[in-house]
C-alpha cells in the first residue's frame, strides 16, 4: 500500500497487529471511524492482496475501533516514540530544551 501512495492505509494498517478470530477472518484494530471509511474504499485491493499471499480466498477483514489508544501502539517514528516517554517523564522535554536536541530521526 505505501508503495503505491496509500499511506493512510499503510500507517493504520502498521500501528497494530491484527488478531485472527478464526482461519478466516482477520479482525483489525484501528484508531476511529475515519480510517475505517478511507479503508473500505480500497479494501478490495487490501482483501486481492491479502488473498493471493496468503493463499486463502475465503479470507476477510473486520475492522473495530480500538478502546485504547496508547496500548499496543507501534510507534511510527522517532518522534512519536519521544511523545510518549516524555508524558511518562517530562524532563526529557527539559533536556530537550537545554541541549538543543533533535528528535527528527
Amino acid at each position: 500500500m505505501k508503495e503505491d501512495g496509500n499511506d493512510t492505509i499503510y500507517l493504520a494498517m502498521k500501528k497494530r497487529d491484527p488478531k485472527l478470530a478464526n482461519e478466516y477472518v482477520i479482525i483489525h484494530e484501528v484508531d476511529n471511524q475515519i480510517q475505517i471509511d478511507y479503508i473500505q474504499t480500497h479494501i478490495t485491493e487490501l482483501l486481492d492482496f491479502l488473498r493471493e499471499n496468503l493463499k486463502n480466498w475465503g479470507v476477510s477483514v473486520k475492522f473495530s475501533i480500538t478502546e485504547t489508544q496508547e496500548e499496543n501502539i507501534k510507534f511510527q517514528t522517532g518522534k512519536d516514540k519521544f511523545a510518549v516517554l516524555a508524558r511518562k517523564n517530562p524532563n526529557l522535554y527539559t533536556l530537550q530544551k537545554l541541549f538543543n536536541l533533535d528528535i527528527e530521526y
